[in-house]
């Protein structure tokens, strides 16, 4: 009986042991093949942004001067009476690029920015990192990344850097947030 017993159990460990490995070994081919998809989602998706990317405009300029561009705007806000928006960021960023194509296409986004600021986009590249005037905003791209937005009055002072991924909806811009972030920051006249 102890035999009997004893054999018994030994085959119904061999046998749990037996599925272990099964299971590990489909876990295995499971978890190549889930990586596999995620690597080849990624791909596409790389493959698609830069597709975008090409299409789109380009509104940083790395060879401009931005400390005397800056100085220029300040000089006109003063006379305009009006707020100045930077869009910081490169013509490598995709969402860069896609937020300046979301405000340049959306007509009310775009005469609201016509009307109440003057726009610059603020160049940091390879080419040029404007890094003299990113210090005196305490390099807001190093800590959240591009695009951010830098807010000054018409005398040059800042007022607020706003990151850009509280701005964002799904795989775009959300209209009603970026509208609300734009009233926020109007000269009210």
């Amino acid at each position: 009986m102890k035999k009997l017993f004893l054999t018994a159990f030994l085959g119904l460990g061999i046998f749990t042991y037996s599925q272990q490995l099964k299971d590990t070994t489909d876990k295995k081919e499971t978890d190549k093949a889930l990586l596999i998809k995620t690597e080849h989602a990624e791909l596409e998706a790389k493959k698609k942004a830069a597709e975008e990317k090409v299409k789109l405009p380009k509104p940083y300029n790395p060879k401009a001067d931005a400390e005397k561009d800056l100085e220029n705007l300040i000089a006109k806000a003063k006379k305009e009476k009006k707020n100045i928006m930077i869009q910081a960021g490169g013509n490598w960023c995709i969402w860069c690029l896609r937020f300046n194509q979301f405000v340049q296409t959306n007509a009310e986004l775009k005469e609201m920015v016509d009307a109440n600021f003057l726009y610059y986009h603020l160049n940091y590249s390879p080419e040029n990192k404007n890094e003299k005037v990113f210090e005196k905003f305490g390099n807001p791209g190093e800590k959240f990344g591009y695009p951010v937005f830098i807010v000054l009055d018409e005398s040059g002072k800042l007022l607020h850097i706003q990151q850009s991924d509280v701005l964002e909806e799904n795989k775009g811009y959300s209209l009603d947030k970026v509208k609300d972030f734009f009233e926020q920051w109007t000269v009210r006249k």
